[in-house]
């Protein structure tokens, strides 16, 4: 039996609906312009870390929004574009696997967060945060773990960093065609692994993280273990 496509389509506009409501219980207290926050590329071998803020309209439904490791390539392709034309503000930050193995890839994707909040113009009166806050942003903050699944504009910045992120890699993978980034993002699958045992490094490993250079640590985790609530209290930090 057919799926019913209005049934289909009104079960979609009810996720989205759900999917916007932090948004909209931030906007009925006030802060008319929320920003969703999230990064790319936090586990990669190779590569930067990439963050997207995006600020969308109220009622906002975009047909398919997901959190971005839930969607196929077309899918985030298709999406990013329609984001891009129907946000507020979109902005994006991005931190080099230098400055990664310099700072620590906590600080790296907090940093990076910042440059894209930043970037965005209007600026944003609250911030959505998928499980982490952000230290130095004096802004009303409400971090919900998976954020990127539950809440539209965090999901919408989740496709934004990963298509960004994604473009950055293909680039890299025409500079050091050895590595193959363009198939697997930097990230440590069989293929990357053995490219990497043949040559060693490029410049864009990070060399802090563990199976890059022997003897090299594991990578620090961004979102501590101990996560019990779904949702925080929203706070400023300074």
């Amino acid at each position: 039996m057919k799926p019913d496509p209005l049934s289909t389509l009104f079960a979609e506009l009810g996720r989205l609906r759900e999917l916007g409501k932090a948004e909209q219980e931030l906007q009925r207290r006030g802060y008319l312009r929320v920003a969703g926050v999230d990064e790319a590329g936090r586990g990669a071998l190779a590569g930067p870390v990439v963050a997207a803020a995006v600020i969308l309209p109220a009622g906002c439904l975009l047909v398919g929004l997901d959190d971005s490791k839930r969607l196929d390539a077309p899918s985030r392709e298709r999406l990013e574009p329609a984001i891009r034309s129907y946000a507020i503000a979109v902005g994006v930050g991005v931190v080099s696997a230098a400055e990664i193995d310099l700072r620590d890839i906590l600080r790296a994707s907090l940093a990076a967060m910042r440059l894209a909040i930043l970037a965005l113009d209007p600026p944003p009166d609250a911030l959505l945060l998928d499980a982490v806050s952000l230290p130095g942003v004096r802004l009303p903050q409400l971090p919900i773990v998976h954020g990127d699944a539950l809440c539209s504009s965090v999901a919408a910045a989740s496709i934004v960093a990963k298509v960004a992120r994604d473009r950055i890699l293909n680039e890299l993978g025409g500079r050091f065609p050895a590595y193959g980034f363009e198939h697997h993002k930097g990230y440590g699958t069989a293929e990357h692994c053995h490219a990497l045992s043949i040559h060693g490094p490029c410049p864009e490993h990070r060399l802090s993280y563990h199976g890059v250079v022997p003897g090299a640590g594991e990578p620090e985790p961004l979102i501590p273990s101990s996560r019990s609530s779904r949702a925080g209290k929203l706070h400023s930090t300074g």
